[in-house]
This record gives C-alpha cells, structure tokens and sequence, in this order.
C-alpha cells in the first residue's frame, strides 16, 4: 500500500502513523543515550534518560537499565520498584528474584530478602548462590541454625565455594562451635584463600582456642595482607595488652587512632608511657574480636 500510495503522490504514513514513529524514534534514542549515559558513569542523566523513555513505551530492558541506574545513585526503593516490575513479567526468571534478595541486604530488609530466595528455590533448587544468599538472610534474622544449614547446603552444590566457608566459620566461631569454624578456616587457608578475612577468622579461632601466640602472628599476616584493616591492629592490641605487652599495645592503639579518628574518641589523654595501662585499658574494654 505505501508503495501505491508513494507512486501517486499520496502521503505514505498517516498522521496517527507519522506520530507512533517518531514516538518509536524518541523512545529508541533516549533509550540508548541512557544505556550510554551508564556506562561512562554519567547516572543522574541515565536515569532521566531512562524514566522519559518510558513514559513513552513500557520496556523491560529498559526498567533493568533504569534499576541498575538508580542502584548505582544509592536510590535502593526506587530500584526495588523495578525490580518488581520485572519480577513480576518474567516469575520464572530466578536471577531476577536473586537481585532483589542482594538489594534487600543492602536495605537490610531480611524477610524480604528470605522471600525472595525461597521464590528462586523454588524455580531452581540447586543454586548454590541462592542458598548462601538464604543464608544471609537467615543470619539477618538471627536464625544461625539455618544459616549454617544454607551454607552446608550452598557447599554441597559448589565445593569451591570460598565465600560459604568463610560466612559459615564466622557463624560457628560466633555460636562458639570453635572446632566447625577451625575446619572451615583451614579450608580457606589450605585452598589459597590466604585473604584478609580468613586470616582474621583463624586468628580469631586460635584467640578462641587460647592460642594467644598464634593469634598474634596470624593478626601480623592480616596486618601485611592488608596495613589498613583496623580490627586486626585493635584485636592484635587487645591481646598484647592482656599479655602484658604495653608498648605493642600502644603502638596498635596509636594505629587505630590513624585510621580511624572517630573510632575511639571518648579516649582521652595521649599515648605516652605515663599511665599508658590505664588508657590503653579503657581503650580496649570494649574489644569482643568473637562478636560475643
């Protein structure tokens, strides 16, 4: 028809089609403005960019791309909205359901987060990424029992899987099973995962053992792996001072006040010899490296 109508002189596209294409032409270059906007960082606009766009037209990649945007400016309820959008146009999607449950622990909503992980269960039972994410959630909700069976679940479906062992040993040292968080942090050490985090985990269990010689060297190691983690320098200063180790205690003290300022500034008084016992004391009454 419109190679009829273009032969006669007739206008090709009527005025209700003329309208829907440059709607369509808009729609497809606010879109890809937003998509580009992304990617080098210039959010605020890829979110104008993104919302314009639909007014003009429903798209779901485009209400991903706009979750994705306002997650990156901090907006955690408006990138919910779209994710339940989405969720609610593809219920078989899992990586969806996966989505919202890691932003309901940023928001730190955790029986939205479980809810979440049990509808991806249920789509796909064997995600060893969606039961340790259960497993965060039953941790927010203080179930540990459960979170540890998510966790021994979530290594059943992926033995290499760094991230469990690792939650699953700081659970156990918290509920005091010393010995399941000891196997777990060797698992960690044995298979490379020699980072700051299992390191200071088995430096916790050997306090927690009452291996105070080997917690300080582990402490050491956590302190080159990383020379600004600051609950190594505490806890390390923590257990010298119970050793008797004033001057080391000090100078973990003195580096805890460098990296954090703020952390500890109901301490008064300097760090010098004289009456270093008393305020290094008052510094570390609080210390409780097993989150007792």
């Amino acid at each position: 028809m419109g190679f009829w109508k273009a032969m006669f002189g007739g206008s090709e596209l009527s005025p209700e089609e003329e309208k829907e294409e440059k709607t369509a032409r808009n729609f497809d270059l606010l879109k890809y403005d937003g998509v580009k906007a992304l990617k080098i960082g210039q959010t605020d606009y890829a979110v104008r960019c993104f919302q314009e766009a639909l007014k003009l037209q429903e798209d779901l990649e485009v209400h991903d791309y706009l979750s994705q945007a306002l997650l990156r400016q901090g907006e955690l309820a408006d990138a919910m909205e779209e994710l339940q959008v989405l969720a609610a146009a593809e219920p078989e999607n899992d990586s969806i359901q996966l989505r919202i449950a890691q932003l309901a622990y940023m928001e730190e909503d955790y029986v939205r987060m479980a809810e979440a992980c049990e509808r991806a269960m249920q789509i796909d039972g064997n995600s060893a990424a969606t039961h340790y994410l259960y497993a965060q959630a039953y941790k927010g909700q203080g179930n540990v029992v459960g979170a540890i069976a998510m966790l021994t679940k979530a290594i059943a479906l992926d033995e290499d899987n760094p991230d469990a062992y690792l939650l699953r040993g700081q659970i156990q040292l918290e509920i005091g099973e010393t010995a399941g968080a000891d196997a777990d942090a060797d698992w960690l050490l044995k298979n490379e995962y020699a980072h700051e985090e299992a390191l200071l985990l088995k430096a916790r269990v050997e306090l927690a053992k009452g291996h105070a010689d080997d917690a300080i060297k582990l402490y050491d190691m956590v302190t080159e792996v990383n020379p600004f983690c600051i609950e190594a320098f505490r806890e390390r200063g923590s257990l010298r001072l119970a050793q008797g180790d004033k001057a080391g205690a000090e100078a973990d003290m003195q580096k805890v006040l460098e990296l954090d300022p703020n952390l500890l500034a109901d301490v008064s008084g300097d760090y010098s010899a004289e009456g270093i016992e008393q305020r290094v004391s008052q510094a570390y009454s609080a210390v409780n490296p097993l989150g007792l």
